[in-house]
């Protein structure tokens, strides 16, 4: 299991250099010039070129990118050009609101998703099925951006239930609750029609049938034996959806105005706030591939024939070192 999980990590460091790379290079030739920005449009061209000396953005492009690459792995993430402030205090202060959206979405769709999808799939071509089919047709087809948009407008603006943006501070979970909604609607559809399938052919396996002649229960049959053979593709679905919804949250903070890392990537956009956009899409992939490698361990415990096959390659492993620890005293 070590080896795997050092495996996968070294596997994740030519990703990230990828996408820091493109990142890095759409940022240099996106048009724009952050010293005119920092100084205002009616500074000299003098005091531009002399701030943009200072910042190092004359040097050659391969020198700037080698550079950002250098101080990152020793930790310095460089300074945002806006607000002169460490991006990994930046990062620091608005992560955990990300986290909170992200986590709490998924949550969501996982205690109500997946139960419907369960329901669906052993009630089929009935009226819960049809109806959650629709539902889940409704929410796949609807934009995020225009969903928050209507929650805000019927329960901060006319009902006045929940407040429709951040307030000073740290936001509280009535701050959650409609962008929660808003950026689970995709991943609850998704879910509900990917237990469905998996449940539907599951339940069509020849030791369900077998689990039922017995004598088991529906109920014990469907949690039991059932549900469990089909958690695989699900916890697939739920980790690439949770990756997503970390990128997705650029949208729904906007909307709510929660100062998170989509939030400060928006911002950083448009200001050509290098360092700040760097660190903002860099945390989202570092943390989207953690939870890959996340799912993938998780395979091995969800699975009886995968937790098998593990063990058994690991005995085999010890009973070889064991035999070629033997040879040279035997000889």
């Amino acid at each position: 299991m070590i080896k795997y999980i050092i495996k996968r990590v070294l596997m994740l460091i030519p990703v990230l250099l990828g996408i820091s790379l493109l990142i890095f290079t759409v940022m240099n030739i996106s048009s724009g010039d952050p010293a005119r920005a920092l100084l205002s449009d009616y500074a000299s061209q003098e005091d531009v070129d002399k701030l943009r000396e200072e910042m190092g953005l004359n040097d050659p492009f391969l020198e700037q990118y080698g550079r950002y690459i250098w101080n990152a792995l020793h930790g310095d993430l460089g300074t945002s050009y806006q607000s002169g402030q460490p991006v990994v205090q930046l990062i620091a202060q608005r992560y955990p609101t990300t986290i909170k959206l992200a986590l709490g979405s998924i949550l969501l769709s996982i205690i109500f998703g997946i139960p419907i999808g369960i329901l669906s799939a052993v009630k089929q071509y009935s009226l819960i099925d049809n109806a959650s089919m629709l539902l889940s047709m409704l929410l796949t087809s609807t934009p995020s951006f225009w969903l928050g948009l209507m929650l805000l407008i019927v329960f901060s603006l006319t009902l006045h239930w929940l407040p429709a943006t951040q307030a000073l501070g740290t936001p509280t979970i009535k701050h959650f609750i409609l962008p929660w909604i808003t950026l689970n609607c995709m991943t609850f559809a998704l879910l509900i029609r990917m237990s469905r399938s998996t449940m539907l052919e599951v339940i069509r396996q020849d030791y369900i049938r077998t689990a039922k002649a017995k004598g088991a229960t529906d109920r014990r049959v469907t949690f039991k034996h059932a549900l469990r053979n089909a958690l695989l593709p699900i916890v697939t679905v739920i980790g690439t959806q949770l990756s997503v919804q970390l990128g997705g949250s650029v949208v729904v903070e906007s909307v709510f105005a929660l100062n998170g890392i989509g939030t400060m990537a928006i911002n950083g956009i448009k200001a050509k706030d290098t360092p700040v956009v760097m660190a903002a899409i860099m945390f989202i992939a570092i943390v989207g591939g953690i939870i890959n490698l996340l799912v993938d361990i998780g395979y091995v415990f969800i699975d009886p024939r995968l937790k098998s096959q593990f063990f058994k390659g690991k005995k085999k492993e010890k009973a070889k070192n064991a035999e070629q620890k033997q040879l040279p005293s035997s000889t």
